[in-house]
């Protein structure tokens, strides 16, 4: 039976092929019918154990931080007989902190080679062993006493969350058909939100918040990791690596016919067979390998726009300081006057309200655009850090109603963050880039996202105690400039295939050469400026203008 439906499959792309290119390509062909089920499942099965981690991780370690800083005095003593001074505390806290963040750098720089070599499904599947390892360590802590079994267990879990981060878009972007590829994909925010969301919950002190429990509350990420080694290998693995990388392509039609719900599509097919013989003359002709490296990423002229761009978009979006939103949010609660056993609750409301905004994003995806959800996002964020920096500082004064404004604005940052960068920054590497190069661009990507949250989280405390109440102007600047860059350097994505995007970003740099051409013709000749040759030369068109 699969020889008989590669056979078959091949069979229409070469007819489709042998048309005139005059003749109009049936629109059934790209969007085949048959259900979706198949893509559900694949989504939530590598997603519950993918980029819910890392939203759940970074959740579940705020209830437990008194009750670990105790553990970590009170091992001091049973070694030593003398306690630590609380700076020296709060220095080893620092240190399980940071630990997932460095862990987290770890697994983006193995994520890539992880990928080329394993595949997309079986990375995530072997990515479960950090998860389980750290866990282990966490639970018998105790009975060792020893505080620096969290920061390994911390580290580890940091690794996990590094290559799911990476691999889990970079499966999504490959396997949704191109119609539903910036859904599928912002999915993955999707599930970072609810791991938030779902960290916040179970760390009430009605469930896992209490002392005697903190250690099962820190290994319960577990669960979602067996979830995940259970029921991922049931599904297809990515038909574009299965295709491109193994060159094995009964099974990238097998792949993509299951993830369809149906037969493969000829056009999707045939799509995938273009970069496949592309891909297979650049190795020729360079006589390099196929997968690129970082640093061949680099060197790379061609791919210089959308690396730079992949670059920024990642930095920003841990830079913009949504994260410490969150450290702010139970200060501003307490001051808005809620009883301080009552924030718990409240605090769930941030979660709740980046969850509800990636949902609303994830509908509203295909139909604005991810350009337009990432500028905006960021204009929104400039905009609420304004207020939000107006209302610290006339709470200062005693203003009344300002606690509630400030309370607000914590909503609406986080609202407007997830509406946006949090999604669309993660689908950028697997849209504008090809097979050879996308696993090197998320590395990339993904170290510079660990790396900006590692320094906002180390920075963030002297940056309050510096700057008070207009601690989040650096903020402000981040998203401003951040707004205006993407808005001049990345094209829409939406509903586009590898080549038309590549030929956007190419239109943008000819437009750049050619201003730079033009510069120093302008400075010689200004007689001929206003008729000048580059001036009656130039496509007038608004789409040519702007490169949209």
């Amino acid at each position: 039976m699969p020889y008989f439906l590669n056979s078959k499959v091949i069979y229409k792309v070469a007819s489709l092929k042998m048309n005139s290119t005059n003749d109009p390509v049936p629109e059934e062909t790209s969007k085949p019918s048959g259900s979706g089920r198949t893509l559900a499942l694949t989504v939530c099965s590598a997603a519950i154990g993918g980029t819910f981690q890392y939203g759940y991780n970074i959740s579940i370690i705020n209830a437990p931080t008194s009750y670990i800083q105790g553990f970590i005095n009170d091992t001091y003593v049973e070694r030593w007989g003398t306690s630590l001074d609380i700076p020296q505390v709060t220095l080893v806290w620092t240190l399980i902190v940071s630990a997932f963040s460095l862990g987290g750098l770890l697994g983006a720089l193995l994520a890539g080679p992880m990928a080329v070599h394993f595949g997309r499904k079986k990375s995530l599947l072997l990515n479960n062993s950090f998860l389980f390892v750290g866990a282990g360590l966490v639970l018998t802590c105790e009975l060792a006493k020893s505080f620096e079994m969290i920061i390994l267990a911390r580290l580890l879990v940091g690794m996990n969350s590094g290559v799911s981060m990476n691999i889990q878009p970079m499966y999504f972007g490959e396997s949704a058909p191109k119609h539903l590829r910036g859904a599928v994909a912002f999915s993955s925010a999707v599930f970072t939100a609810f791991g938030i969301f779902l960290g916040q919950v179970v760390g009430l002190t009605e469930l896992l918040g209490t002392e005697p429990l903190w250690p099962y509350l820190l290994a319960s990420n577990a669960l979602p990791g067996l979830i995940q080694l259970f029921t991922l290998p049931w599904f297809p693995e990515s038909p574009r690596y299965l295709l491109i990388d193994r060159g094995d392509r009964e099974a990238c039609v097998r792949a993509l016919g299951r993830l369809r719900g149906g037969e493969a599509p000829v056009l999707e097919m045939e799509e995938m067979l273009q970069e496949q013989q592309q891909q297979q003359s650049t190795t020729l002709n360079s006589g390099s390998a196929a997968a690129k490296t970082p640093w061949s990423l680099f060197k790379d002229r061609d791919l210089r726009s959308q690396l730079r761009t992949v670059m920024a978009a990642s930095s920003a979006m841990m830079l913009c300081g949504n994260d410490s939103i969150y450290f702010y949010a139970s200060y501003i609660f307490l001051e808005a006057g809620i009883p301080p056993e009552k924030i718990q609750y409240v605090t769930i409301g941030t979660g709740a309200s980046e969850l509800t905004a990636s949902i609303l994003s994830n509908l509203l995806i295909e139909r604005v655009g991810r350009r337009y959800l990432l500028v905006g996002g960021y204009s929104l964020m400039s905009c609420w850090t304004v207020v939000f920096t107006v209302a610290l500082t006339l709470q200062s004064h005693g203003v009344a109603g300002m606690p509630y404004l400030s309370m607000a604005c914590v909503f609406a940052y986080i609202l407007s963050f997830g509406l946006g960068p949090a999604g669309v920054t993660g689908i950028l590497p697997a849209e504008i880039f090809d097979q050879a190069a996308r696993p090197a661009a998320y590395m990339v990507a993904g170290s510079l996202m660990w790396i900006s949250l590692f320094l906002v989280g180390m920075l963030f405390p002297f940056i309050v105690s510096s700057l008070g109440n207009f601690c989040f102007l650096p903020f402000l600047a981040v998203c401003l400039v951040s707004a205006v860059f993407l808005g001049l350097t990345l094209p829409e994505t939406k509903g586009k295939s590898l080549a038309e995007i590549t030929a956007e970003f190419g239109r943008k740099n000819e437009m750049r050469k050619e201003r730079q051409v033009n510069e120093p013709i302008v400075d010689h000749y200004q007689l001929g400026a206003a008729s000048s040759f580059t001036t009656l030369t130039q496509d007038p068109s608004p789409s040519h203008k702007n490169g949209d």
